[in-house]
């Protein structure tokens, strides 16, 4: 195979050129007019979304045949790639364990099993605190779910809950065998190893009484997905007897059930995109009713965490409230638990515009908040034992070197301790665990994720650039590469992004993405707006009708990379997910010339119809994102960047596009859709691909050997379409 140096496009051997021979699936059409607000669309695909129509699977997997026989050539380089990535990780491998209640918690792997399995040991047995050293020979241990053993027979198996009672004999766990997200929820006995005869579909979060009977648990509606009703279920009881506490009746929110650290309360927590509502229970009356915080208000959101004060009185103290009232940064305020009403709440952190307070963690000792800065996330410790004018005064940061990188509270499960465990990432360090003492301020790394095949961080560099909107706002990218990839406009590059929902785009360290640094690709994540890296106001400043700012961010992002010889449009790959993939599918129609390729999975690319069907998931409660189509303002915008309604007759660039049959958050049909219509519009030779995992849901195959094959393939189709052929 050989490219031109000028277009940067393949050309293929007479040998190669036979796979070319296959012409891509042209699905059926079958017109449906929709006509709102004055306005008439046409669409020619929506029988694709009836799954039991068999032309659909049919159509499915002509699409797969055709991308495997297109990337025929590329499977050496699969395998090639699939080898190296599985070569850097250790197979066989150990979390580092957490403690709760006098064990030890922990996970590991084994080689050639997909999944993990969840263990346990008693404290007292342990051959070190941390469990880095090995356990003594003589320990048992304790293992509580060997997920390989529950995935025999099935293609799919994804673990939801896992909740330990506190007396340590019950096991709460569901999982999901599809890849919809739909999890079914079982007890077991760990005395005894025996599942009692109690089973329940559809639980999204579950949480234990203090006496150890009673098990709250949360169910979600069976076609829209909304977690809506709590019920109390009493061991031993039939679950037909089972309790409905609260139904959320309000389809824009979503509910689950949480236990403080403290273990003192049971926390019912309901939430909009931009609302929330706490109610709280002593976790010792768990036939008590609950009692609301602070009642609902329209963008007032909060949420809650109790510290008790004393041990004399373990439910008393405070609640510490962290709320984005009088600022969309947010502040900390307490609350006593006796009355928690907002006409009691006591400030102890202000807002502070250019902080971001993203999360709280209460210890006994000493409250840690997670705060954001530029993007970029630090730790603040704040002394509970130390008295100060404020808690600021009481506090110091924990602050990190690199310029870019990702940093989150570990495993805490319990509340009295004089540590917190907290993992640190970037592109060049991989995954480390450590326990900060508070005290001291020591830093006791645990653990640092072992990177096989001889990784020397040094021939990597970091870098945090700033691209420039049109409006003037500065936009941060991450990125990371080889030092040896040159910096003349000639080097690939993959930008990263999502720019949704407020999720921030970690900085994080990846293996696998070692393959494409060493063949001279660039990586770099763009934190548009729409994300969370800068805080909620970051957020409101790319969603509902401000969302073109998203993808306005994305495209001044790659013009700046062009405009300083990071890459080229000629060598410039794009990517993303989800709402992600959204933002692949505006671009793409915005600015099909600024980019050679896209990667594109599970993509949110039918906006408008999608948005307009309130019985599907997620629906009506994004409408605080993204706006209700019911609303003839709303709908206008919507339109302007919903990529399957915006498709025309032009040359796109070189795309990917991936979808699982069982997602539940984008449906297959979108992008099924989006390729259908793409083909018959798209000019030029530039390839189409469509991948359809027949097996999985939203995040692609959930055995880790089946995820670098997904991974692996990916790679092959970028590296293979930029010319690089090792």
């Amino acid at each position: 195979m050989t490219t031109d140096s000028n277009s940067a496009k393949m050309s293929y051997s007479p040998e190669e050129a036979d796979h070319l021979a296959w012409q891509p699936p042209v699905a059926q059409r079958e017109t449906v007019e929709h006509v709102l607000h004055g306005d008439r669309r046409m669409d020619e695909y929506a029988w694709l979304r009836h799954k039991s129509d068999p032309r659909v699977l049919e159509y499915l997997n002509q699409e797969n045949a055709y991308a495997d026989q297109f990337l025929k050539p590329t499977e050496k380089l699969q395998e090639t790639l699939y080898q190296e990535m599985l070569g850097r990780i250790l197979q066989t491998d150990l979390s580092v364990p957490s403690r709760l209640r006098g064990y030890s918690y922990y996970s590991r792997t084994e080689e050639g099993q997909q999944y993990a399995i969840y263990c346990r040991r008693a404290e007292s047995a342990l051959g070190a605190i941390d469990g880095s050293a090995p356990f003594a020979n003589d320990t048992p241990e304790e293992i509580l779910l060997d997920l390989n053993v529950l995935a025999e027979g099935h293609s799919f198996l994804g673990l939801g809950c896992f909740e330990v009672s506190d007396d340590n004999q019950h096991l709460a766990y569901a999982t999901d065998t599809t890849g919809f997200r739909q999890y079914t929820l079982e007890v077991l006995d760990l005395g005894t190893r025996e599942a009692l005869p109690f089973r329940v579909a559809r639980v999204t979060s579950v949480a234990w009484s203090a006496d150890d009977r009673v098990l709250f648990y949360v169910v979600e509606e069976e076609t829209t997905k909304r977690s809506h009703r709590l019920f109390r279920h009493v061991l031993g009881t039939e679950q037909a007897a089972d309790r409905l506490i609260y139904e959320e009746k309000d389809e824009r929110f979503r509910i689950d059930i949480e236990r403080t650290r403290s273990g003192a309360y049971l926390l019912l927590v309901a939430n909009s995109h931009t609302t929330s509502e706490v109610r709280f229970l002593r976790a010792d009356q768990p036939y008590g009713d609950f009692h609301v915080v602070a009642v609902r208000e329209d963008e007032h959101e909060y949420s809650v965490d109790h510290h008790p004060g004393s041990s004399a009185d373990p439910a008393g103290g405070v609640f510490f409230v962290r709320t984005n009232s009088n600022g969309r940064t947010f502040r900390l305020m307490t609350a006593p638990t006796a009355d928690p009403a907002r006409a009691r709440w006591h400030e102890v952190v202000p807002n502070r515009p250019g902080v971001m307070l993203s999360a709280i963690a209460c210890f006994r000792t000493h409250l840690v908040l997670c705060e954001r800065e530029d993007g970029l996330p630090y730790f603040r410790i704040v002394d509970l034992t130390r008295e100060a004018r404020s808690a600021l005064a009481a506090s110091h940061r924990i602050d990190f070197a690199e310029p870019a990188y990702h940093a989150a509270f570990g495993a805490n499960p319990e509340f009295d301790t004089e540590y917190l465990r907290f993992s640190y990432e970037s592109f060049i360090t991989p995954r480390s665990v450590y326990d900060y003492e508070v005290k001291s301020g020591n830093r006791i790394l645990r653990k640092q994720q072992p990177v096989l095949g001889g990784y020397d961080p040094t021939l990597y560099g970091s870098e945090r650039l700033h691209a420039v909107a049109q409006d003037g706002t500065r936009i941060p990218l991450s990125v990371v590469y080889r030092h040896a990839t040159p910096r003349d406009g000639t080097a690939a590059l993959l930008l990263y992004a999502y720019g949704s929902y407020g999720i921030s785009m970690p900085v994080t360290f990846n293996s696998n993405r070692l393959s494409l640094l060493d063949r001279g690709v660039i990586f770099v994540i763009a934190h548009i707006r729409g994300g969370g890296e800068l805080g909620k106001p970051w957020h409101d400043m790319g969603r509902m009708h401000q969302k073109m700012n998203t993808f306005t961010d994305f495209i001044a992002s790659a013009e700046h990379l062009i405009e300083h010889r990071y890459t080229s449009k000629e060598t410039l790959a794009i990517e993303g997910g989800s709402a992600g993939g959204l933002l692949m599918g505006a671009v793409a129609n915005f600015r099909p010339d600024l980019f050679r390729l896209i990667v594109s999975h599970v993509p949110f690319v039918d906006v408008l119809n999608t948005m307009l069907d309130p019985s599907l998931p997620l629906t009506v409660g994004e409408y605080e994102e993204w706006g209700n189509p019911q609303v003839e303002q709303d709908y206008f915008y919507m339109k302007r960047y919903c990529p399957y309604t915006n498709l025309e007759k032009k040359e796109y660039p070189a795309m990917l596009v991936k979808t699982g049959l069982n997602d539940s958050q984008v449906m297959y049909w979108e992008p099924a859709k989006y390729v259908a219509k793409l083909r018959t519009l798209k000019t030029g030779r530039n390839p189409l691909l469509f991948k359809v995992n027949m097996g999985a849901g939203h995040g692609g195959a959930s055995g880790r050997y089946d995820y670098l094959r997904e991974v692996a393939l990916d790679y092959a189709f970028l590296l293979t379409e930029m010319g690089i052929e090792s």
